[in-house]
């Protein structure tokens, strides 16, 4: 704190007034959210056929990482040109990015295996086993493993991110869908058919803590803001889950809209994002303190806009969606009509 002379005990009184500590943290009481202003103010076209899922952001590297259907594409977050490509990812899911080591890990639903790839040339490393319909996957920096949470066979394959090979299997109990890690050695995931928070030790690749996220029902998407070590778990009934990381105790619930899939924190503004696909909304959470949380908006996007990236570098989102083909007779699944797929660019 800057000294600027004598204060007067009227000054002090006011200033303690004003703060309160929590757990061994200090806050602002009154911490005042920020202004709307979040808006779609540009759109990148995709080209290709083919659904998506999930994509990261590289702040320090400047690219955006894009699954799409089998395979992952390459853009350049300022220039927003096509980059590079990494083919033969079949069912592709989501990407993991270990800088440190050069190399990023994509996990191949249908082919039921990662794709381990140079980050500066993007050529394919190998390829290594997973478990059935590997599905989110996240790298681990404090023990340099990349964990790949496999869907249908409910479990997580461990895997030496250094090396490439899996050193390690162990049971989710459930469909695991979306991870964060603290940077501690501490691994969390969402189970959504069991609406739980699992708290993995990443080094002994064990589930330390297995828990509920009541009235928080099928959790998908999960962030984490390290500092005040409280995660983000968006909800299949409109709401964002707050948890305490240490004792995974709900602190709120503020709402968000229809079919959240996706979660981000932005570290610089204190901001938390849900990406509805059904309602075709981002609703943005101001962390106030570590107990308080405010919807700030609901920002309009675009209908099956479900996921999202974060660049922390500019506080840009990127959220891709489709104009979507009504399943025909014996399909599961809308399709993508072709040539309509885009990213949407949202920022102030």
């Amino acid at each position: 704190m800057r000294k600027t002379g004598i204060v007067g005990v009227a000054s002090l009184l006011a200033f303690a007034a004003s703060m309160f500590v929590h757990s061994g943290r200090i806050h602002a009481a009154n911490a005042a959210a920020p202004a709307p202003g979040y808006k779609v103010t540009g759109k990148i076209p995709v080209a290709g056929e083919g659904g998506w899922d999930y994509l990261v952001a590289d702040a320090d590297s400047r690219r955006l990482y894009l699954s799409h259907s089998t395979h992952v594409v390459v853009f350049d977050v300022d220039s927003h040109a096509v980059v590079g490509d990494i083919p033969d990812t079949p069912g592709v899911h989501g990407i993991a990015l270990a800088p440190e080591l050069g190399r990023g890990f994509v996990s191949n639903g249908r082919g039921n295996s990662v794709t381990i790839f140079d980050l500066k040339t993007l050529k394919t490393i190998g390829t290594v086993p997973a478990g059935t319909n590997p599905d989110a996957i996240l790298y681990d920096s404090v023990t340099k493993r990349v964990f790949a949470f496999n869907g249908r066979s409910k479990d997580a394959t461990v895997i030496d991110a250094a090396e490439g090979n899996v050193v390690g299997t162990f049971a989710v109990g459930g469909k695991p869908e979306f991870a964060a890690a603290d940077g501690k050695g501490g691994v969390y995931v969402n189970v959504e058919d069991t609406s739980e928070l699992l708290h993995i030790d990443a080094q002994k690749m064990a589930v330390l803590h297995r828990w509920p996220l009541a009235p928080c029902k099928e959790p998908s998407g999960l962030a984490m803001d390290t500092k005040t070590r409280r995660l983000f778990a968006v909800c299949d009934n409109e709401m964002m889950a707050v948890v305490d990381a240490d004792s995974g105790k709900v602190i709120a619930t503020p709402k968000t809209g229809e079919g959240a899939d996706a979660a981000a924190f932005d570290p610089g503004t204190n901001l938390a994002f849900s990406s509805n696909g059904e309602s075709g909304t981002l609703t943005v959470v101001h962390e106030d303190t570590a107990d308080k949380y405010s919807v700030v908006e609901n920002v309009p996007t675009k209908k099956g806009a479900r996921t999202m990236a974060l660049d922390v570098k500019t506080h840009t989102l990127y959220l891709p969606t489709a104009d979507m083909i009504p399943p025909a007779a014996g399909q599961k699944w809308p399709t993508v009509k072709p040539g309509t797929m885009e990213l949407l660019i949202v920022s102030k």
